[in-house]
Formats: C-alpha cells, structure tokens, sequence
C-alpha cells in the first residue's frame, strides 16, 4: 500500500511539472511564405492565414518542429475546418497537433483545384493558402484540472478499497 502511495505521489509530481511547463509560442510563418491580409485571416491573434507553395508534407512537418516538435498528430475531415478554424473557411486538408492535457495546433490548407480558385497574390501564383489556430489553454486551469482529477481519483480509490 506504502508503494502505490509512492508511484501515485509520483506521477502527480510528473503530471504537475508536465502540465505546468510554458507554452510554445504562436508558430511563424513558413519559408518562402507570404502572410495573409484579409480581414478574416487578422481578427484572431491565434489565427493566422498564409500563402505558400509548400506541400502537405513540408507544411506539417514544418509546423510539427515549431510546435516543440512533439505531440499527436491527427487527421480531421476538411469538412470540420468551419468549426475549428472558422466559418466559411475552404479546405483540401485539416490536421491538428496535440500536446495532451495542454494545447491544440489546427492547420487548415486550401490547394486550390479548379481555375477560378487560383491563388495569385501580387503577381505571384501560390500553390495552397494554409490557415493556423492555436487553442492555449492557461497554466492555472491546467493544474485545477489535475488537482480535480486527482482528487476525484483518491475519492474513488478509497471507495474501492473500503470495499475489501
């Protein structure tokens, strides 16, 4: 009993310093790219658009390093792309980087497909318009919900072994 006691105080203590480390900054805008203008790409200081003609591949890799360079990364359907990083946003790809329990990084990218939807920006033509949201979350909420969990886990711990 001594033991668990001993791993739980330690995973809080990992959990806690985990939790309580400082967030990445916003991502800067890709190599080679230009930042976007338009009014609904600067309403949001955790929302920025840009051109670029990266691939998916360098896009996500790109974003994946200046992220911390770890986290999850997950594969969303374009049609969520309204929701999550606003309405009437066009979208070929969403994926969203995770740091669990932390923050979210969504990347959004328009490849264009039909002529009308070229993207030429002062006389250059651009492959993809690639859309950024950041969801921070703060280093207080985070430690609340730690404690919560923690305390709602040692509720039902004793629970159980007042059981036997």
């Amino acid at each position: 009993m001594k033991l668990l006691k001993i791993f739980a105080a330690m995973v809080f203590l990992i959990m806690a310093i985990y939790l309580a480390l400082p967030s990445p900054n916003f991502p800067q805008l890709p190599p080679g790219s230009i930042q976007s203008i338009e009014p609904g790409d600067t309403e949001s200081i955790y929302r920025r658009a840009y051109y670029t003609n990266l691939t998916r591949e360098e896009i996500m890799a790109y974003y994946f390093q200046q992220f911390g360079g770890w986290g999850l990364q997950i594969i969303l359907p374009p049609e969520e792309a309204q929701t999550v990083i606003r309405d009437q946003t066009k979208s070929s790809y969403l994926e969203e980087i995770i740091h669990p329990g932390r923050e979210v990084l969504y990347v959004n990218a328009f490849v264009p497909q039909l002529p009308k939807d070229q993207i030429n920006i002062n006389k250059v033509h651009y492959l993809n318009k690639v859309a950024v949201r950041m969801v921070p979350s703060h280093v207080i909420g985070r430690l609340t919900m730690l404690l919560l969990v923690t305390g709602a886990s040692l509720l039902l711990f004793k629970e159980y072994v007042d059981k036997k």
